[in-house]
């Protein structure tokens, strides 16, 4: 009779244990892995930001950050550490690392997603390359894989640069502010309409609001066509006249956001890019007001916007950030007030989304430097609290 070997049960339990390994490695939270796909197939969210560190410091930032200084995000260094880096994977004992921007540099193309190593290990289907590796049940989520996506799309810099931070400003600015109806072109010429500015275009065309416990109103142009071409045609009389005041004042702006026009306000359009650039070169308060500036001696029609655009009290940048005090670029005079209105009652913005502004303000080449340092660099800008100009380079 033969003896039993001893290897016997051991070769068993082995078998046993291959076999449930392999069961899990082909499962996803209970899910055949041939069923499961790990692949990216969002459209990428461009209006996420998405720096490699979790806490970036902006340009135009005070020497020691104030509040609206710091932008505090999840970042593709956050996520890494946590699905990959961590203590006993690729932040510990097994190669590669994924610790440092150094590291993660090696498996990414600048620029190009699909083509860097780091992306098709977080999408791929091959679980043999996957990455996490399927049997830890620990995927990233879309969120997770858009904010690297839009980080190598944008270059893979260690530091935010201007495409990081415009899309992300904008998109605050045009669904914080110019959404609803506030800042919006439908309201801006809404109120023309009403107020008989405009020829062509009657009540029919408009719709009236009544703000809910306000004694407040306010009307909006629902015709688009109407609306574009009015729109249209008022931006290109701003900027045809303070190319030239006068050479082009015969497009001197006559149509006005408010009083006394008409008792109904209503705010400057932030609906787009163009938008928010005019009305950081060409401010409202210069092309509206109260104070009579021309007579047309022809018409008698009033205008009450100023020849000088640059004689401003206010400006994009303080209007969003409360910490920060303007000279008016004309006369050099400093504001002793504090702005920040369309951060609280418009936007509601938080903190890391006004220096998330700021940075793009400050970084934009389409933002004139007149608009953020002033005539001659001297700056127009400061910190309230430790009053530190802000110049071209602070």
């Amino acid at each position: 009779m033969k003896k039993k070997s001893i290897l016997q049960p051991v070769a068993v339990f082995f078998c046993g244990v291959f076999l449930v390994t392999a069961m899990f490695q082909c499962r996803k939270q209970g899910v055949l892995a041939d069923s499961y796909d790990r692949s990216y197939k969002e459209i990428p969210d461009t209006a996420v930001f998405s720096p490699f560190y979790e806490s970036t410091k902006v340009p135009g930032a005070d020497v020691s950050a104030d509040v609206n200084d710091i932008v505090k995000t999840r970042s593709v260094q956050n996520i890494l550490i946590e699905y990959c880096a961590t203590a006993n994977c690729h932040g510990g004992p097994i190669a590669p690392k994924f610790t440092s921007y150094t590291d993660v540099l090696k498996y990414v193309n600048p620029g190009n997603p699909l083509s860097s190593k780091l992306w098709t290990l977080i999408t791929t289907n091959d679980f043999n390359k996957a990455m996490p590796p399927v049997n830890l049940n620990h995927e990233l989520p879309t969120k997770d894989k858009n904010i690297i996506y839009s980080w190598i799309k944008n270059g893979a810099k260690e530091y935010p640069a201007l495409e990081d931070y415009r899309p992300v400003a904008i998109s605050l600015l045009v669904n914080g502010c110019g959404s609803g109806n506030c800042h919006n072109q439908a309201t801006a010429t809404g109120v023309w309409a009403r107020s008989g500015l405009l020829t062509g275009i009657n009540i029919a065309d408009t719709v009236k609001f009544t703000v809910t416990g306000s004694s407040s109103s306010y009307c909006q142009l629902i015709n688009t066509t109407k609306m574009n071409q009015v729109w249209t045609a008022y931006k290109d009389s701003v900027k045809l006249f303070y190319a030239d005041t006068i050479a082009n004042a015969s497009f001197r702006p006559w149509k006005t956001f408010g009083s006394p026009t008409t008792v109904q306000s209503c705010r400057g359009p932030l609906s787009d890019y163009d938008d928010i650039i005019m009305d950081i070169m060409y401010p409202k308060g210069g092309r509206t007001g109260t104070t009579v500036r021309y007579t047309d001696p022809v018409t008698g029609k009033k205008f009450y916007v100023k020849n000088t655009y640059l004689d401003a009290t206010s400006a994009m940048v303080t209007r969003v950030d409360s910490t920060l005090q303007i000279a008016n670029p004309q006369t050099g005079v400093w504001s002793t007030s504090l702005q920040g209105g369309m951060a609280r009652s418009d936007g509601n913005l938080s903190p890391s989304e006004i220096a998330i502004i700021k940075g793009w303000y400050f970084t934009d080449p389409n933002i004139p430097d007149v608009w953020k340092y002033g005539k001659t660099n001297a700056g127009i800008f400061r910190y309230k609290k430790t009053m530190n100009v802000i110049t071209k380079n602070f």
